[in-house]
C-alpha cells in the first residue's frame, strides 16, 4: 500500500513540475518577447519634443491668429404685410487687421455694396465697422473699427516680389464659419489669372493649402510668419477645396489699400482713352495686330496732349485709331495689362508709349499722368 501510494505520489509530482515548467515557459514569453515589443513600441508611441518645423508653424499661428477676424453681413427683409423689418444673413468670410488705427482688409465680394459689417475679434466680441473704401476691379475693401482699445498687433506685411514656386505658404481663415482654421501647402504657381463673378483678375498667387468659402479675406503667410496674400478664391467643379486656392499679391495691397483708406475708392493716373476688349479682339482677329485700340482720345487729356489718335469716321469708312502696344516697354496686349501698368503710377508720372499708327508705322509717345 505504501509501495502504491509512493508511486501515485510519484505521478503526482511529476504532473505538478510539468505544469510549473509550463507556467513558467509561459509566463516568460509573455514578459520576455511581447515587453520587448512593447518597449520597442513604446520608444515610438512616447512623444519627444516637437520638431523645428513644428515649433515654427505653431509660433506663426500663435502670433498672427489673434490679427485674423471673422466677418459677417446682413441685409433687411420687410414684410409686406406686417411692415416688420427683420435682418439675415447675406455674406460672411475673413479679414485681417491692418494697422493699429482699426483698418481690416477683406475682399470686395465679402462685403460687396453694404455700408456696415460685422467683425468678430479673437476675444470672440463683435463689433461694428464701417466699409470706408472697396475696389471691385482689385476685390479688395477696406473696413473701420472706431473707438476699440487693445486691438491685437496688425500682420506684418511681406513682399511678393520674389516669391517662388515650392515655397511655404500658411493659410488662416474660418472656412465654413469654423473660425480661426490654420491650412498649409507650397506655391504652386505664379502670375495666375482667373475671371470669378465678373471679374477679371491676373498676377494672383496660386496654392494647394486648402481654401474653402468662408476663406475669402484671410491671410496667406510665408514660413516667417509675413503676409504675402490675400486668399480670393478657389477653384473647384464641387465648390470645396480642390488644391487650387488663389490669393492677390500683397503688393498689389499694398498699393490699392491706402488709396482706398484716403478716397473710398481706388483713384488711378489716366491716360484719357476709352477702349475695351471687344475692339482688341477684332483687330487681333481680323488684322493680326495685338494691344489695345484706341476708341476715342478724350480732349485735353494726357493722350491728347500727346497726340494720341481716336477711330472716326471719314467720309463713311472708319479709320482705326493708334494702338497701344507697349507702355514703359511692358507689352499691352488687353485692357487688363494697360490698366495693371498704368495703377502703379501717380500724378505727373512720366511714362512712354509706343503705338501703331495705321497699321504700319511705330511711334513712341511720352505722356504726363493726371489724375482721375
Amino acid at each position: 500500500m505504501f509501495k502504491k501510494l509512493s508511486f501515485f505520489k510519484k505521478i503526482l509530482l511529476a504532473t505538478l513540475l510539468v505544469a510549473i515548467s509550463l507556467f513558467v515557459s509561459k509566463t516568460w514569453l509573455i514578459q520576455s518577447v511581447p515587453v520587448a515589443e512593447a518597449k520597442s513600441a513604446g520608444n515610438l508611441l512616447q512623444r519627444h519634443d516637437l520638431t523645428q518645423e513644428e515649433k515654427g508653424t505653431i509660433s506663426l499661428f500663435k502670433h498672427n491668429n489673434p490679427a485674423v477676424v471673422y466677418i459677417s453681413t446682413v441685409k433687411r427683409i420687410i414684410n409686406p404685410y406686417t411692415r416688420d423689418v427683420r435682418e439675415i444673413p447675406s455674406g460672411t468670410g475673413t479679414g485681417f487687421i491692418w494697422d493699429y488705427q482699426g483698418h481690416i482688409i477683406t475682399n470686395y465680394h465679402v462685403v460687396r455694396n453694404n455700408s456696415t459689417a460685422r467683425v468678430r475679434l479673437n476675444n470672440k466680441k463683435t463689433y461694428t465697422a464701417r466699409v470706408i473704401g472697396r475696389s471691385k476691379r482689385h476685390d479688395i475693401a477696406v473696413l473701420k473699427l472706431d473707438n476699440i482699445r487693445n486691438l491685437p498687433a496688425p500682420i506684418q506685411p511681406g513682399s511678393s516680389k520674389n516669391l517662388q514656386v515650392g515655397q511655404q505658404v500658411y493659410a488662416i481663415g474660418n472656412p465654413f464659419g469654423l473660425d480661426h482654421t490654420l491650412t498649409t501647402g507650397i506655391i504652386s504657381a505664379l502670375g495666375r489669372s482667373i475671371s470669378d463673378r465678373n471679374i477679371d483678375m491676373d498676377d494672383l498667387i496660386q496654392t494647394d493649402a486648402a481654401i474653402n468659402p468662408g476663406n475669402s479675406g484671410g491671410p496667406l503667410l510665408d514660413s516667417a510668419g509675413r503676409l504675402i496674400g490675400m486668399n480670393v478664391a478657389i477653384y473647384s467643379p464641387s465648390g470645396v477645396s480642390a488644391g487650387i486656392g488663389f490669393a492677390i499679391p500683397v503688393d498689389k495691397i499694398k498699393r490699392v489699400v491706402p488709396n482706398l483708406i484716403s478716397n473710398g475708392r481706388f483713384v488711378q493716373p489716366i491716360v484719357g482713352i476709352n477702349a475695351n476688349d471687344t475692339a482688341n479682339q477684332l483687330i487681333t482677329h481680323e488684322l493680326g495686330i495685338k494691344g489695345v485700340l484706341v476708341l476715342e482720345v478724350i480732349p485735353n487729356s494726357p493722350a491728347d496732349r500727346a497726340g494720341m489718335i481716336g477711330s472716326q469716321l471719314i467720309n463713311g469708312d472708319l479709320v482705326l485709331g493708334d494702338v497701344i502696344q507697349k507702355i514703359d516697354g511692358q507689352k499691352v496686349e488687353d485692357m487688363n495689362d494697360f490698366l495693371n501698368i498704368i495703377e502703379k503710377h501717380k500724378l505727373n508720372d512720366k511714362i512712354n508709349i509706343s503705338i501703331l499708327r495705321n497699321g504700319r508705322h511705330k511711334m513712341n509717345l511720352p505722356v504726363t499722368l493726371f489724375m482721375q
